[in-house]
């Protein structure tokens, strides 16, 4: 009869923390958000993007690059051919895109490409294009130069480490270094689900050189996006089940420390920085459980959020495009 009880007990403890968990999680989720339609007047819809653009990224010129197709297990497909970069000329009236060749010895078959960031060589002027590829489900960093007369990209090399297990966005500070977040701790896809089920602050953010490579900052719920201010002094990371974007002070040892959290009130993504406001421009998932499920006939829609003054006492965040 003791053991029953015991037994009953444990059951109803498990019950218990199991509904407390997804209650937990689905208000992470913000699974209760509405999205209010808040259009832009003059937008465009730019065809030949159907499988979806995971990041962009925008040179000083207006000439914009994506990365699409990414192939991730947990959100929905929709194509089977390998991811590509494209440019997109944010100043041509025809606002046309176009697919960049790649050369050189890389394997175009398996390219899942997730987060990007551009970085232009002072010396040269020669202007590389980091990108977080996910072949065959694995993490590694491909670097590439815009050759940009042949509209092309020159692979040069990959970048592979047992700290960069799970890296979903990247900002390049160097022809050959960068900061990348891990958006998950394990690797196993049970216990990566297992991590956001019971809130395991456990991701980080990791620097990478030839020289040196060391986690940085860690206590993440989930890190998404990551982005460096003009003056390149603070770093941007987006803890999405958090909905706070953490704004993060560069050592001179590459060590980061943390300087405060601006709270969204949104799963945002990807971050876009103004080099001469310094604004920060998010890419956000208003609804986390519609976004997972991704319903077509109830369809998570997605917003545009800008941060003015992030660095000041009071920041100015304001919701600019919202479209279902």
């Amino acid at each position: 009869m003791g053991k029953l009880a015991v037994l009953s007990l444990s059951v109803a403890a498990l019950a218990v923390l199991i509904g407390e968990r997804v209650i937990t999680l689905r208000h992470l989720s913000l699974y209760y958000r509405e999205l209010t339609q808040n259009y832009l007047p003059n937008c465009h819809h730019i065809e030949g993007i159907e499988c979806g653009a995971e990041d962009i990224t925008i040179l000083e010129n207006g000439l914009a690059f994506l990365s699409t197709c990414v192939k991730h297990p947990d959100l929905p497909s929709y194509s089977d051919d390998p991811g590509k970069i494209y440019t997109l000329n944010l100043l041509d009236s025809e606002l046309k895109i176009k697919a960049l060749n790649i050369k050189g010895d890389f394997d175009k078959d398996s390219f899942n490409p997730h987060g990007i960031s551009l970085y232009t060589d002072d010396k040269d002027g020669a202007i590389y294009l980091f990108v977080v590829n996910h072949p065959q489900g694995n993490s590694q960093v491909e670097i590439f130069r815009f050759v940009e007369d042949e509209n092309a990209l020159q692979y040069i090399k990959t970048i592979k480490h047992e700290l960069l297990h799970n890296v979903n966005d990247i900002v390049a500070v160097g022809t050959e270094s960068f900061y990348a977040t891990n958006d998950h701790y394990f690797t196993n896809g049970i216990l990566k689900f297992v991590e956001p089920f019971l809130s395991l602050p456990w991701c980080d953010v990791v620097y990478y050189s030839p020289q040196t490579v060391q986690v940085v900052a860690g206590g993440f719920l989930i890190a998404n996006g990551i982005n460096i201010s003009p003056d390149k002094r603070h770093l941007y990371v987006s803890d999405i089940l958090k909905h706070k974007i953490v704004v993060l002070e560069i050592q001179k040892n590459t060590v980061l420390s943390h300087v405060k959290e601006v709270d969204v009130g949104s799963l945002c993504d990807n971050i876009e920085v103004d080099r001469e406001s310094g604004d920060l421009w998010l890419g956000c998932h208003p609804n986390g459980l519609k976004c997972v499920f991704h319903d077509p006939n109830d369809p998570p829609g997605s917003e545009v959020i800008r941060i003015e003054n992030i660095l000041s006492e009071k920041p100015r965040v304001t919701r600019v495009y919202r479209n279902s």
